[in-house]
């Protein structure tokens, strides 16, 4: 599981880091390469930081914990900036294509209704005998063949947008499901949809990276911890066992109780006799 948390860290915050890295080489494109490689690099310190300074937190001086705490988080807002700016490329390069599809249709419309306004009045001309002319057949067969061209060429143009249409169609739904039918709903339900992503996508790479990180600290912990003395414990368990409870003793060990055996060819004490005859009515005169 550890692994797998750190993998999982380190696969997330690579991918932001290269959205990141491709939103701010498009936020200023004349430096891509510049820009690439400090966003490289500033993405690969801001892990090593926020690793380093989980384990270290204790004994990392106030002034510089401060420092590096604000940097990791300033570094998670510029990358949150490159990720908003990848994306909202990606759907103003999307929203651009459509316009310009959309406005080539319009205007392929407009001159499809002025064709056929004319074609109208070139039939109506042609059916009055006193205006009937080969001129006027000239005219109407090549305005028949300006409708046929202008149809062939609105035909892939109206595909291509059906393309679009339903490469936006998520979207499209959301933005009417928040904002309704109004106007510009597409555009504020996408700047949204970016916004959530740009909130979780960074700091959760981050945070797993602090998790992970937690993890192997409590797994070398208990790597570190004495084995215990069976011993110890055992006696420490007899102290805590409750009165009146019975006590299993292992008798094997213990030797026999018995008599206890008088020594052999022991010297027998000298008897002392004493200096003084106290029954004589001197005694203080030695005894004879």
């Amino acid at each position: 599981m550890i692994l797998l948390t750190l993998i999982t860290a380190i696969g997330l915050s690579g991918i932001a880091a290269y959205y990141s890295i491709i939103g701010l080489a498009s936020i200023f494109p004349g430096a891509f390469w510049p820009v690439v490689a400090m966003g490289g690099a500033l993405e690969v310190a801001k892990l090593v930081t926020a690793s380093w300074l989980y384990r270290n937190w204790k004994i990392t001086p106030l002034l510089l914990r401060t420092y590096l705490s604000t940097a990791v988080f300033l570094l998670m807002l510029i990358t949150s900036m490159g990720i908003f700016g990848f994306l909202s490329k990606s759907h103003i390069d999307t929203t651009l294509v459509t316009g310009v599809n959309t406005v080539e249709i319009q205007t392929i419309t407009t001159q499809e209704t002025i064709a056929r306004d004319r074609l109208v009045y070139l039939l109506a001309r042609s059916k009055d005998p006193s205006t009937a002319s080969n001129r006027l057949d000239r005219q109407i067969q090549d305005t028949q063949k300006e409708l046929t061209a202008l149809t062939n060429r609105k035909l892939p143009l109206l595909v291509e947008e059906n393309k679009l249409t339903v490469e936006i169609g998520p979207i499209k739904y959301v933005a009417e499901l928040i904002y309704g039918t109004e106007a510009g709903g597409i555009d504020r339900a996408v700047r949204l949809v970016i916004m959530i992503i740009m909130v979780v996508f960074d700091p959760l790479a981050v945070l797993l990276l602090i998790a992970a990180n937690i993890s192997i600290k409590e797994r070398e912990n208990e790597g570190n911890v004495p084995a215990l003395d069976k011993t110890k414990v055992e006696n420490e368990k007899d102290l805590l066992r409750p009165a009146g409870s019975q006590i299993q003793i292992d008798t094997s060990n213990l030797a026999t109780i018995g008599e206890v055996p008088k020594p052999k060819n022991k010297t027998p004490k000298k008897k002392i006799m004493p200096k003084y005859d106290y029954n004589e009515q001197f005694s203080f005169k030695e005894k004879k």
